[in-house]
């Protein structure tokens, strides 16, 4: 059986709605027409509509709710014409639908009812189970009916950002509590990333199989790591992912922040398109990667506040950089601010679609002068 025979007769990229889409001919290493572009964050608090449809209602309801997360999900793809739709969720939902006493506190973020930091915490931990997940697939489907020929991301939280949350109880600077276990007893932390790496697997193949064109695997906090640190205590768990779903034919694409160093480790745990932030330019992201990875990225969200041609100016630069990779979806360096004007989007995205895709016009990958 081939990849593609995996997924159901009427997936989108089995019965062709998206397998020709500008985005995935990219992630491909292909040059579309147009260079393609989506934005982390696109659906979200700098659309008015998004607060509208989502006043009141706490932000892991509105992430289990397949007609509103339906609703969020295409806003951006209405509003800014972009050219993938990013699945409206959460990196904790996985953890709640795993058992696990999770809550988005607002101004705060991700609060756990209790922090997971010895081996009896780890053990109580249950797995993801299939039934758990159907207001996940119920909204990857109605989302895949309605977007026709643009692509949906699938996305989830790689082990190491899930494990910080689940050690720390919330969101943290310095990590103390997950470096302490990490180091002092690296038994019990490869316990609980291996749950981890077990509930995201089956929460991203779960999306893959329901519809999902392709797949965002995002460790937020990996660039806490030093390469050493990332090789031993966080790759072999996203491996274990990315092996979860490597029999289909999603592309997959890995991202952190302040993960420049950890480029080539990142993308050698099996990711086939690499997300870079705002602070590595990607020519050198691609020398890094050796030349033969499609890259995405790396619009600096700071920008999108300057003047058009500061922002314009920044984004050729952007666009230049990326003719050097074999591909190139162009994205924000994270994610898309919540005070952005929304019209600066609609905007940015136009531009970027005005700008022919070209390769390099050197051979060897080199930028031209």
């Amino acid at each position: 059986m081939t990849p593609k025979e995996v997924l159901p007769a009427d997936h989108p990229l089995r019965d062709g709605r998206t397998s020709t889409s500008p985005l995935i001919r990219a992630y491909r290493g292909e040059r579309p027409t147009h260079r393609p572009i989506w934005m982390m964050r696109q659906a979200g608090r700098s659309l008015p509509e998004y607060r509208e449809v989502r006043a009141g209602i706490p932000m892991l309801e509105s992430c289990l709710r397949p007609d509103l997360v339906t609703e969020i999900t295409l806003q951006p793809v209405r509003r800014h014409g972009v050219d993938a739709a990013i699945f409206f969720s959460d990196i904790v939902i996985p953890l709640k639908l795993a058992g696990v006493d999770v809550d988005i506190v607002a101004g705060v973020g991700p609060v756990m009812g209790a922090p997971v930091r010895t081996a009896a915490d780890v053990e109580r931990l249950r797995p993801l189970e299939q039934e758990a997940l159907t207001p996940i697939t119920t909204a990857v489907a109605q989302l895949v009916a309605e977007l026709g020929a643009t692509p949906l991301i699938g996305f989830a939280g790689a082990p190491f950002t899930l494990a910080s949350y689940l050690v720390e109880g919330r969101p943290s600077r310095d990590y103390a509590h997950t470096f302490a276990l990490m180091r002092e007893d690296p038994a019990t932390w490869h316990a609980l990333l291996g749950w981890a790496a077990g509930v995201t697997g089956t929460f991203l193949r779960a999306q893959a199989l329901a519809g999902a064109s392709a797949l965002q695997l995002f460790d937020s906090w990996a660039g806490a790591l030093t390469p050493a640190d990332y090789v031993e205590f966080a790759a072999p768990h996203s491996a274990a992912v990315m092996a979860a779903i490597s029999d289909l034919p999603q592309p997959r694409v890995h991202f952190g922040v302040h993960t420049g160093p950890l480029l080539s480790a990142m993308r050698d745990t099996g990711a086939t398109v690499m997300g870079v932030d705002q602070y590595t330019p990607l020519d050198e992201a691609n020398t890094i990667l050796g030349g033969r990875t499609p890259l995405q990225g790396n619009i600096d969200p700071d920008l999108l506040f300057s003047d058009w041609p500061v922002l314009t100016a920044h984004v050729d630069d952007v666009l230049r950089r990326g003719q050097v990779a074999p591909g190139h979806v162009v994205n924000l360096g994270h994610g898309v601010p919540k005070d952005a004007d929304a019209d600066v989007l609609t905007r940015l995205v136009e531009y970027v679609h005005g700008i022919p895709d070209e390769p390099a016009s050197e051979p060897d990958g080199r930028l031209a002068p």
